[in-house]
């Protein structure tokens, strides 16, 4: 589905009523929940103790002592900030009013603003059929949110392209982002295998943090009859009869092998994941986000599952 581009002022506008406003009054101002782990320095190290995130285990350390040591660290007052925006062909889906695109935009106004408005710094790569296309450099302020939005609003969809590679995009990212940041992996994650590798790496000098992207009609097909599916990165058509039983069981059996791969996958990068559909409650998704890192602090699961708006109602 395709949708006319939005003006960057007339969106930030809209997200710091709509969302922003509803952030800091559920937040109460805190966002170090959001952001645990980001801008930090070594302080000192001490014996592993039960509930510890195991990625702070300091190895060199622990095999000279013959017992697990991990590092503590203390924040620093400023944060640097990296979105790694997927904008393959497949991240233009849409089956409802939004796409997984609109999504992307949002979420990176609304973290971007949230986190120059306190002095930070963010900055952005963008990822096309072309691989690794463009760098917005870090920098600060509404009008720094501003041209990372417009840069984001004037690229153009792609009709087709080659399979996604995010394995290659990641490890640009590595090469390119050497200080610790706070780093943001934004896509639908639909790509060639391996990207789990260089997003560990990432992992191990950033604070990183996944947010899978997903439309519900990549869940579940709907039954509508005779109709055409496109593959949206290579643009393949086929014909299809959604009301055959035995074709709908083939979809949810290549659905839940897909689910089951992406899992796998998240676990050995060892990433905090965040699920989001287009019409989610960015507010909701993120407050639900932020008890995620609750729980990963106290050694709980690290997946918030999607739609996150299909939680609401059975509570935190």
């Amino acid at each position: 589905m395709s949708a006319s581009p939005q003006n960057p002022e007339q969106l930030l506008r809209r997200l710091d009523w709509t969302v922003i406003r509803r952030l800091d009054g559920l937040l109460q101002g805190d966002y170090r929940t959001l952001f645990r782990g980001a801008g930090m320095d070594l302080a000192d190290l001490r014996e592993y103790q039960l509930h510890d995130d195991a990625r702070h285990i300091d190895w060199n350390v622990t095999a000279r002592m013959n017992t697990p040591y991990v590092r503590e660290h203390h924040e620093d007052r400023e944060v640097t900030a990296w979105f790694l925006l997927d904008l393959s062909p497949s991240m233009d889906l849409g089956s409802g009013e939004r796409r997984k695109r609109d999504a992307l935009i949002e979420f990176t106004a609304v973290l971007a603003r949230v986190l120059t408005r306190r002095g930070n710094r963010v900055g952005a790569l963008f990822y096309s059929g072309r691989g690794l296309d463009g760098v917005i450099p870090a920098g600060t302020g509404r009008r720094h949110v501003l041209r990372l939005l417009h840069a984001l609003e004037s690229r153009p969809e792609l009709n087709k392209a080659q399979p996604t590679d995010l394995k290659a995009f990641l490890r640009a990212g590595f090469n390119i982002l050497t200080r610790r940041s706070l780093v943001f992996v934004v896509s639908d994650f639909i790509s060639t295998p391996g990207w789990d590798e260089p997003m560990s790496l990432l992992a191990r000098r950033h604070e990183l943090l996944a947010v899978r992207l997903l439309d519900p009609i990549e869940r579940e097909l709907p039954d509508l009859g005779l109709f055409t599916l496109q593959d949206a990165e290579t643009g393949e058509r086929l014909f299809v009869d959604s009301h055959d039983k035995a074709f709908r069981r083939r979809f949810a059996k290549l659905v839940d092998a897909r689910e089951g791969e992406l899992r796998e996958a998240f676990g050995r990068a060892g990433v905090d994941v965040l699920e989001l559909a287009p019409d989610d409650d960015l507010v909701d998704a993120l407050i639900r986000f932020s008890q995620l890192r609750r729980r990963r602090a106290r050694g709980g699961p690290s997946r918030v599952p999607g739609p996150v708006r299909a939680l609401a109602a059975s509570g935190p």
